[in-house]
């Protein structure tokens, strides 16, 4: 029989039912705190008291089951980075070698190279001096031994590279360092200026605003403001990925359609990818978009010859703005209304330039790493310079153009990889404004992977270089300001685009490492430690939910200063790559807005394209079958050779700093080199929550 449950007592104060049990302790272990006042039951008692052996045993054994752990995960981690080193350094499983189609390229992994033999060399002599007990590198005044103390051939050898070492090494070094150092302070100061007048602007909220709202109707016929008309452009060239939401985005921009023209500018040469496109600017169109497609049967100049082309029609006459977005950007509706009416009252403006947001930041740790860099160059930059300069270089897209500007400006020049930036430097030169708008904001895209990653910024470090070498004459003699020609030459292109890939790649991955085999000429510790950390606390700043990420960003940029570096060269020289434009490979991520409107759309397109184009059964299937995601080819990792050397390298000195017990030093190089290491491999974009 199940018990019954009784309810009726549960409020009674003073209950008791029952058979009482007594239960004796043989050893209590109990600890008697004397209590003086009733108050100081419920007083905290000092975590020494009332804790017995067994609790600190506990206690202890707690602890070291979670450094346990701890050391567990991290060998875990070494143990599947040995698998992935064998797998594809080792038996090229799923790898390719990353090409080098310049011979610069090619000169520079042979420099490195030659920089990882001398170094191994090295290092093997040292070791063998160091088990003979001959410790003369870690005495600060270098005694050399004389004569009498040689106790042989090898012994002999070892002095005279010490000697040789300390007379004609070590002054070539610190005078390279020196210079660098000093390269390094001016551009930590410049970015603290930066960052100083990006606090100002936020402190006295500073931002460009347009008075009162031009949009307001305050009378029956409707709203008094004059809409001008504007054209919007969408560059693409086989973007199949995004073209779809892209168009979609530029055609519900609210902006009165007869005011209004869009143009899909496609130079894809995939005739598959050219059908999708067509048949989506058809849809809208049949909506009462006013939108048409435009298709170069000669592709020349990249995307400025795109843009030209597509300015030299006749009826672009009758448009007073154009607004361009690359293939992955998706304005807001209200994109226009925030943007174009800035340039009522204001006949000196030529450029209104809105901000980046990234739908897939979040993707990887790249994609982390590159949020941080793009949020410091909008926020601080691009903001600050706006503010205070009204000049920036124009980022490409996002952004509205007043037509004259462009027009007595030159228009768009096939002469370099960065037209954006050229025209932007000739607007300037001939007296136009420029506005950075923080607050507008348009989703976009970055590289998912470090392939991509690595082709847009070689793109974005040659071509700054490439056209310094062909504005220069025409900076010198332009009739602006003498302040405004020494930002545009000592800041703008030098210290910004080529003094910070020249120190960073040859203080951190040249002169860092080889001052392990050259004690001599020792860098600091505030060098290597302090300044670039506090510079990376200074760019994060921006991205405040990526300070986990501070010391990979560290890692990281330095790590990418191989790739600038030979890009800055690259275009400094003229050399064939400064001209070579890759297009980069995007993934197609949309918001979650996007995606249910892009759901609803889908449901209405085939009933449309049925009804309003008459289009038979066998058009439809077939241009469903076009739109049918393409079968997926399984992902090749690049092996990137000149990452992988300088990995090799600064794990080699880093052996060397344990001999002469440098701590940071060898920490610093151990970490930079498993981040070359990682890169090398072609680790860095792989998938991470």
């Amino acid at each position: 029989m199940a018990p019954g449950l009784d309810f009726s007592d549960w409020g009674a104060k003073e209950t008791r039912k029952g058979t009482p049990v007594v239960v004796k302790m043989e050893n209590p272990n109990y600890s008697v705190v004397e209590i003086e006042d009733p108050d100081a039951a419920f007083r905290p008692v000092e975590k020494s008291r009332g804790k017995n052996a067994k609790q600190v045993t506990w206690v202890l054994l707690l602890k070291a089951h979670r450094a346990v752990g701890c050391v567990a995960w991290i060998a875990t981690l070494f143990w599947a980075l040995l698998g992935t080193i064998k797998k594809r350094l080792i038996f090229r499983q799923d790898v390719d070698m990353a090409s080098e189609k310049l011979g610069k390229g090619k000169l520079l992994f042979t420099v490195i190279k030659a920089f990882l033999v001398t170094s191994l060399t090295i290092l093997a002599f040292e070791i063998i001096a160091y088990f003979n007990g001959w410790h003369y590198f870690q005495n600060p005044s270098l005694h050399i031994p004389r004569t009498s103390e040689i106790q042989g051939l090898f012994h002999l050898v070892y002095v005279t590279w010490l000697w040789f070492r300390a007379d004609y090494i070590a002054p070539l070094i610190q005078a390279l360092s020196k210079f660098c150092v000093a390269l390094f302070l001016i551009q930590s100061a410049d970015r603290m200026v930066l960052c100083l007048g990006c606090f100002w602007i936020k402190y006295k909220k500073i931002k460009p605003r347009i008075e009162g709202n031009p949009f307001k109707s305050n009378d029956v016929e409707g709203s008094g403001y004059d809409y001008p008309m504007v054209l919007v452009q969408i560059p693409m060239c086989n973007e199949r990925e995004v073209y779809e939401q892209s168009i979609s985005a530029v055609c519900q921009l609210d902006w009165p359609k007869d005011r209004l023209l869009i143009q899909v500018l496609d130079d894809s040469d995939d005739e598959s990818i050219q059908c999708l496109i067509k048949a989506e600017v058809a849809t809208w169109n049949q909506r009462g978009i006013n939108i048409i497609y435009r298709h170069r049967l000669i592709r020349t100049g990249y995307k400025a010859g795109n843009l030209k082309s597509a300015m030299s029609c006749e009826y672009v006459q009758a448009y007073e703005f154009v607004a361009i977005f690359d293939a992955d950007f998706q304005p807001n509706p209200d994109f226009l209304k925030q943007t174009v009416p800035h340039f009522k009252d204001n006949p000196e403006l030529g450029l209104v330039q809105a901000r980046w947001t990234f739908v897939n930041k979040d993707e990887n740790l790249l994609t982390r790493l590159q949020n941080i860099n793009l949020c410091f160059h909008f926020e601080v930059e691009q903001q600050v310079n706006g503010a205070f300069l009204n000049f920036f270089g124009f980022n490409g897209t996002a952004g509205v153009w007043r037509i004259r500007a462009l027009e007595e400006s030159g228009g768009w020049l096939e002469r370099t990889t960065v037209e954006d930036m050229d025209i932007a430097v000739r607007a300037h030169l001939n007296g136009w404004k420029f506005i950075f708008l923080n607050d507008v904001k348009v989703l976009c895209e970055v590289p998912e992977s470090y392939e991509a990653y690595r082709k847009q910024q070689h793109r974005w470090h040659s071509g700054p270089m490439h056209l310094f070498r062909l504005c220069l004459p025409a900076i010198i003699t332009s009739k602006i300001a003498i302040w405004k020609k020494a930002n545009l030459i000592l800041l703008f292109f030098l210290l910004r685009k080529l003094i910070l890939p020249f120190y960073s790649f040859t203080l951190f991955c040249i002169i860092l490492p080889l001052t392990m085999f050259v004690p001599e000429a020792e860098l600091p510790v505030w060098v290597i430690c302090y300044v670039p950390v506090f510079m990376s606390f200074l760019n994060i700043l921006p991205a405040p939910k990526s300070f986990p990420f501070i010391v990979p960003y560290l890692l990281f940029e330095n790590t990418m200063s191989v790739t600038k570096f030979n890009a800055m060269v690259s275009g400094l020289f003229k050399l064939g790559s400064s001209y070579e434009w890759v297009v980069t490979k995007k993934a197609g991520r949309s918001s979650e807005s996007d995606l249910l409107a892009a759901a609803e759309r889908e449901s209405k397109t085939t009933n449309q394209l049925q009804i309003q184009r008459g289009a038979s059964e066998s058009e439809l299937s077939e241009l469903n079958r076009l739109k049918a995601a393409p079968v997926p080819v399984k992902r090749v990792n690049k092996i990137y050779r000149k990452e992988l050397t300088l990995a090799f390298l600064l794990l080699t000195a880093s052996v060397r700093s344990l001999l002469s017990a440098q701590g940071v030093h060898f920490y610093f190089l151990l970490f930079q080199g498993v981040t070359f290491l990682l890169v090398g491999l072609d680790l860095i974009g792989e998938q991470m929550s």
